[in-house]
């Protein structure tokens, strides 16, 4: 397993990951199977979704910033639910297929670190399982 720190900028933050994935790929000579990534953090999470236009994740956020407030009377103390919920939302981990040595995704397909409670220094662990 190897671990890569990711820097965020904002308290909402869609960060491209793909470049990590695939230094992942090229460093461990990686040429076939399965490959996971998993975020240890319980408000930040990782998702796929287009990459060719940013509109797409800044209408997520305002749909995410819809559907969970960030003020919402909520009993959690440290003030930070909105975060909370909306990692669980994307979920901690993302399973990608690898195949000579390329990360296989859809034309327009990225890999996302999503913050939602930043700035922060994040963590994203991948381990590859060869077929």
């Amino acid at each position: 397993m190897q671990q890569f720190n990711v820097q965020t900028t904002s308290r909402t933050d869609f960060i491209n990951v793909d470049s990590l994935v695939n230094q992942y790929i090229q460093e461990h000579d990686f040429i076939n199977g399965i490959l996971t990534l998993f975020i240890p953090h319980t408000t930040a999470g990782i998702t796929l979704n287009e990459n060719a236009d940013p509109d797409v994740t800044a209408d997520m956020e305002k749909i995410l910033d819809r559907m969970v407030p960030w003020e919402n009377n909520y009993a959690h103390a440290e003030g930070n639910s909105a975060a909370h919920v909306k990692a669980s939302m994307m979920g901690s981990s993302a399973t990608l297929l690898v195949e000579n040595k390329r990360m296989q995704q859809g034309t327009w397909q990225s890999v996302y670190l999503c913050e939602f409670d930043g700035p922060r220094t994040r963590q994203i662990w991948m381990k590859g399982t060869p077929s």
